[in-house]
């Protein structure tokens, strides 16, 4: 193969016919392309330079509003924090204040019903006293009126025997019997009656 050929056969030619020649003879007619592994000394120095240049301007402007951005987002969340304990406590501030005034209106409607358990057994007994005392007057007035009705009888009863006993006597004697013997004969209707 000549120089010229190389020109157009070689993905990557020799530039000068010397350095053609000289591979040539070790029998490598094109020169050989860059590693597809090993990168290139200019892309090492363009990616180390952008990497400073990234470096600086991460530093320098990115980085401290990155850090502004995190301290207002951690102090966001610590007043987060806070603003939840603060809401945790004062819902069990509620929650006792809840129970104390609950419990203070147990014990006021146990008061109450206690209360009105008294109330109702005193004026179940001021009733109950009422009604006995009723039923004694009504009673009294019922034994009164059977005493009235029943010395009534008697006197009845009495005058009749007393009338029958002086027709009979004085049919049995021809005259009318004296005062002493209506006397007698009540007294012994009395004695009879008492018996």
């Amino acid at each position: 193969m000549t120089f010229e050929e190389s020109q157009d056969f070689c993905e990557f030619p020799f530039e000068t016919e010397e350095e053609f020649e000289a591979e040539l003879a070790e029998g490598h007619p094109c020169e050989e392309g860059p590693s597809p592994i090993l990168p290139e000394v200019k892309e090492l120095a363009w990616g180390a330079g952008s990497f400073l240049v990234f470096l600086v301007v991460m530093r320098l402007f990115l980085y401290p509003k990155l850090r502004k951005g995190m301290d207002a987002r951690y102090a966001k969340v610590e007043e987060g924090f806070e603003q939840a304990d603060a809401a945790r406590a004062a819902a069990r501030a509620e929650v006792t204040e809840y129970e104390a005034a609950l419990a203070t209106v147990r014990a006021e409607a146990a008061e109450r019903v206690d209360a009105a358990r008294a109330t109702l057994a005193g004026e179940r007994e001021t009733r109950l006293a009422e009604v006995n005392a009723e039923i004694a007057a009504k009673r009294e007035a019922a034994m009164a009126e059977a005493r009235a009705a029943r010395e009534a009888a008697e006197s009845d009863v009495r005058s009749a025997v007393t009338d029958v006993t002086s027709k009979v006597l004085e049919l049995a004697i021809g005259r009318a019997p004296t005062e002493q013997v209506e006397s007698a004969v009540a007294d012994v209707m009395n004695s009879e009656v008492r018996s």
